[in-house]
């Protein structure tokens, strides 16, 4: 990155614009053609007194998921929010909100991924009726009406339980948080579920409120 492009003034996405960059940026990622953009010591200089995100990533936190590798970003380029299992609590919905209510991000990606480890603790923990100890409990009793919801849906495999998870939690966010719905009515905001395929690296949207 040179000086000049380190320098320009936020430009501000439409939603589908910011999930086109997200998309072009993990077409490289696939492809192994990453550019590694806005990692340099500019770049971090130009962002000492203010960040325009173009987008957030509310993804799980498992340590194959690093959204801006995936996506190959760089610094100020997405707003993270991470929980085991991408699991939504006042903490997350709160940071959601500053986000799009005071960093006017357009487009919130919910990113859930295969081999969920949460995912796969919830499922054994609604097959043996047994609960895990401490504030793990917490995590699966988020996760468990995914699991139920799959279930119904003749959904028993991990992978699939997963794409379901992540199609649940855009719902809430959107039925949960005013913010968020009302700056999706507004055309400003659009929330997507996203799925992640660990082998092949590929992200692939499975849900979507709001206009792309």
């Amino acid at each position: 990155m040179n000086e000049s492009d380190a320098s320009v003034d936020h430009v501000a996405l439409t939603p589908a614009q910011a999930w086109r960059k997200l998309r072009e940026g993990n077409s490289r990622f696939v492809a192994g053609q990453t550019d590694h953009p806005n990692q340099d010591a500019l770049r971090r200089q130009f962002l000492v007194d203010k960040q325009h995100p173009f987008a957030v990533i509310f993804g799980c936190s498992d340590s194959r998921l690093a959204a801006e590798i995936i996506f190959d970003l760089g610094l100020g380029d997405v707003f993270v929010v991470r929980t085991a299992g991408h699991v939504t609590d006042s903490a997350a919905l709160g940071s959601l909100e500053y986000s799009v209510d005071l960093l006017n991000v357009p487009l919130i990606v919910v990113l859930g991924h295969d081999s969920c480890g949460a995912v796969t603790a919830t499922i054994n923990s609604v097959e043996s009726g047994e609960m895990p100890p401490g504030f793990i409990r917490d995590l699966v009793e988020h996760i468990t009406p995914s699991v139920i919801t799959a279930r119904r849906n003749g959904i028993r495999d991990v992978n699939t339980t997963v794409v379901e998870h992540v199609q649940q939690t855009t719902h809430r966010l959107v039925e949960q948080s005013r913010i968020i719905s009302t700056a999706i009515d507004e055309g400003r905001t659009a929330v997507i579920g996203v799925t992640y395929r660990l082998a092949e690296g590929k992200a692939e949207m499975v849900s979507g409120f709001g206009v792309l």
